[in-house]
């Protein structure tokens, strides 16, 4: 496929997506009618991913990506250049630490350390690769994966890391909405709730639930909701 994307609602890209969340948000972009970039670390899980996609009717290819990786990063960027020549829309999914054996007391630094590099600065490092592929496009938007226990006002205590990297990420969100707005840029972030997979263990609602409030923040918020929200299930969520 060259850079004229054969897919009524364009090209994505949705970080973390041979698993999940990030998979099932793919699965439901391709299924509204997105050509889906499959990115993973892992090379072969991401051509896995991308071929069940496709065997399910879905427009998906794989691109290696590893977000804490800087010439990966600009290894998947160029790829996404070269091959379409732009990109409509931006998940960035890929998480890591669900850290509910620990508090902020006695957290190990490294986990913290390691969810930072993830969830936060590699949301912005992504971030800053494919802005220059989701200016040209005709309707660019990124959705930031969140989650509602980096709300300030709905904060108790426990999973310090996750929760720290993730209020951070939210505080970044607001800050590319903000830069970004006069570029047409439209950037939220969406929280998916509890949710059942290998990161949120067991008891948490069904994976489609999950990744249908991602969804909803990427295709159904138009004009009129602005940009820089804060969503669970298209509803607004507390800072």
């Amino acid at each position: 496929m060259a850079n004229d994307i054969e897919a009524p609602q364009g090209l994505a890209l949705v970080t973390g997506a041979n698993r999940g969340i990030g998979k099932e948000t793919a699965a439901q972009l391709g299924a509204a009618g997105y050509h889906v970039l499959v990115g993973a670390r892992d090379a072969v899980a991401g051509e896995q991913a991308a071929k069940e996609l496709r065997d399910r009717g879905i427009a998906a290819s794989p691109l290696t990506l590893s977000v804490n990786d800087a010439e990966s990063v600009a290894a998947a960027a160029h790829a996404v250049r070269t091959q379409f020549g732009r990109l409509d829309l931006l998940v960035n999914n890929a998480g890591i630490h669900f850290d509910y054996w620990q508090d902020a007391t006695n957290a190990d630094l490294k986990v913290v350390r390691e969810a930072l590099e993830i969830n936060l600065l590699g949301v912005w490092q992504v971030t800053q690769a494919m802005l220059p592929l989701l200016r040209v496009s005709d309707r660019p938007r990124i959705v930031n994966v969140s989650t509602e226990k980096a709300s300030n006002a709905l904060f108790d205590g426990g999973t310090p890391a996750y929760r720290v990297s993730k209020t951070a990420m939210n505080v970044l969100t607001r800050l590319f909405a903000a830069e970004l707005a006069e570029a047409g840029i439209v950037v939220h972030a969406a929280s998916p709730g509890w949710t059942a997979t290998d990161m949120g263990g067991e008891g948490g609602r069904p994976v489609a639930d999950g990744a249908a409030s991602v969804v909803h923040a990427a295709l159904h918020l138009g004009p009129d909701d602005g940009t820089g929200g804060y969503y669970q299930d298209g509803k607004p969520l507390p800072w």
